[in-house]
């Protein structure tokens, strides 16, 4: 299939078991779809992820609205877990085999480098001109302006996991495969060990910086932790119902996990000032790890992903009676 064709509705609209609160499934489990870590717009209104839908894995634009999808690319070689919306909700980036790739939604796409080896997903920077990225022992950074480019900042033998980019500063924080978590600068310089336990960090989906920058939330076990680097100050945010992964609302006061129980498999709000969950709907995949739940960026809707009706799909919650929103400066609120 080519760049442009569009594609009908799939959305399904069902009470949730548990809950009974309302569910949307968006894509058709009969294939398979990957739902992007950041690829909801800032108002929600649309998404970008990747869809296998004409045998080979694409990135697809849908409005929210009326479930309609474009393709947006003719990739040989997609790797959707690298495919990531900007912050300026017009440009997207994916890798295409072992290359960094820049496309604009309904434009041209180019070629920003290329690295061998890399895994995972990619972070970027707020005002979308880096990216970051683990390739084999390799902490990348990607140039994403006119001067593109890719290059090494440190390399750590044994591999590299997980990569984040620190909000509000020019560092990337990486965690090596021994679960060890590092910060370095974007020139390579100050390459240090973080005083911390091995995080156990995997998976993208276990750790991830709250919008100041200054401390980052991560998981041990059933616990879900938050560490302050400057400060070297770590401390125990909230229990979990054995979380396998989590996403954050605009201002971290709210989080949205998936439970790695079996017999309670759930999506739920967890609110940081009470340390209290709330069941928003069972998500009942095979790997908890794969749920993958996120806000929206106005912190109204959640997203995960599930193949419990068949290939991985990607669905919808909207959560504005309970979680108030992050277009405005106001605090999230949480009301169950």
């Amino acid at each position: 299939m080519f760049a442009g064709v569009a594609f009908p509705s799939e959305l399904r609209r069902y009470p949730d078991p548990a809950t009974e609160l309302e569910v949307l499934r968006l894509t058709n489990p009969e294939h398979a779809s990957f739902l992007p870590r950041h690829g909801a717009s800032r108002h929600g209104n649309f998404l970008v992820y990747a869809s296998d839908r004409g045998g080979t894995w694409q990135a697809c634009r849908m409005d929210l609205k009326s479930g309609e999808s474009r393709q947006l690319t003719e990739a040989e070689g997609m790797d959707p877990a690298t495919l990531t919306l900007l912050g300026d909700d017009r440009s997207f980036l994916y890798f295409d085999g072992d290359t960094l790739r820049l496309g604009q939604i309904g434009g041209r796409v180019r070629e920003i480098g290329s690295a061998m080896g890399h895994t995972g997903e990619l972070a970027v920077s707020e005002d979308g001109q880096y990216c970051s990225f683990a390739a084999g022992s390799r902490v990348c950074l990607a140039n994403l302006t006119a001067k593109a480019s890719v290059a090494t900042l440190s390399e750590a033998s044994g591999g590299v996991t997980v990569t984040q980019i620190r909000p509000k500063r020019t560092q990337v924080l990486y965690v090596r495969k021994d679960g060890a978590p590092w910060l370095v600068n974007f020139g390579g310089q100050g390459n240090r060990p973080l005083k911390l336990d091995p995080v156990a960090a995997a998976q993208e989906s276990t750790m991830d910086w709250t919008p100041s920058g200054r401390t980052f939330v991560y998981l041990r076990g059933s616990e879900m932790r938050e560490h302050t680097p400057d400060e070297n100050v770590d401390r125990l945010l909230a229990k979990t119902s054995q979380f396998a992964g989590f996403g954050m609302n605009g201002d971290s006061s709210v989080f949205v996990g998936a439970s790695g129980s079996k017999a309670s498999a759930y999506v739920l709000l967890l609110l940081r000032v009470t340390r209290r969950e709330f069941t928003l709907c069972e998500h009942r995949a095979k790997d908890a790890a794969a749920v993958r739940p996120v806000f929206t960026p106005n912190s109204q809707s959640v997203l995960f992903q599930s193949d419990r009706h068949g290939k991985p799909a990607i669905y919808r919650m909207r959560v504005e009676k309970l979680v108030e929103s992050t277009d405005s400066e106001t605090n999230g609120l949480f009301n169950p």
